[in-house]
């Protein structure tokens, strides 16, 4: 929808060609990009689905308690593990299923405790990443064929102006020249909304590392601090 929204918006709506206005609709010039549109349009498709669904996925990620925390501190300072456990498991998000994993390996070295946590700290991380990579490809790659369009319709229009030897028609010229840049345009439209789409989600994805990072350090340190009796 965006790229046939900018793309609509790029493009004049009418063409002075020949003393008169030829004009023409958003689906017969998008046509004259030829089957280099296609990719285009699905790459498109795959960079928006991408974004919702990564966005929504960390977005409910990082919601949480804002009690959790003092909620476990309180169960590992009373000696009641397995109701800090109870607790984890009834979030379904990073953070807690980080801290039961080390919950889990209390009683061990507070090294392996680390190594524990932040062993599962990387596999939620490569979960919430995963797409990302995907939207990177969309963002440089989609340019890239809309480049392939552009040269392959202006070498079709070279070559139709080769043919037609002292017969040259300047407007069909000028209609190739127009119809070959559409496809670098689209291309460029969707690289453009992939790579701002691929930032926002990478800036996320920190924003959430920085959180689970600071939820740890914040468990370690309640191991370590004096039980109340």
């Amino acid at each position: 929808m965006y790229l046939l929204i900018l793309l609509q918006v790029a493009v004049a709506d009418s063409t002075d060609l020949a003393g008169g206005t030829l004009k023409i609709s958003f689906f017969e010039l998008a046509l004259k990009g030829g089957w280099v549109m296609l990719p285009i349009l699905l790459l498109s498709v795959i960079a928006v689905y991408i974004f919702f669904e990564r966005f929504f996925a960390i977005k409910k990620a990082s919601q949480i308690d804002t009690n959790f925390m003092n909620r476990i501190r309180d169960y590992i300072h009373e000696g009641k593990v397995d109701n800090a456990l109870t607790l984890c498991q009834s979030y379904n998000n990073p953070t807690a299923r980080m801290i039961e994993k080390g919950i889990q390996r209390i009683g061990r070295p507070l090294a392996d405790i680390n190594e524990a946590i932040e062993n599962t700290g990387k596999l939620e991380i490569y979960k919430l990443e995963k797409g990302l990579p995907t939207l990177a490809t969309v963002a440089g790659g989609a340019p890239m064929i809309g480049f392939l369009g552009t040269v392959m319709g202006m070498i079709r229009a070279f070559v139709d102006m080769a043919t037609a030897g002292n017969n040259i028609d300047v407007s069909l010229l000028s209609r190739g020249i127009y119809t070959a840049l559409i496809t670098t345009v689209a291309g460029l439209i969707v690289g453009i909304i992939a790579y701002f789409a691929y930032n926002i989600l990478v800036a996320r994805v920190e924003k959430m590392v920085n959180m689970l990072e600071a939820n740890t350090t914040e468990f370690l340190d309640l191991l370590n601090e004096p039980v109340s009796k």
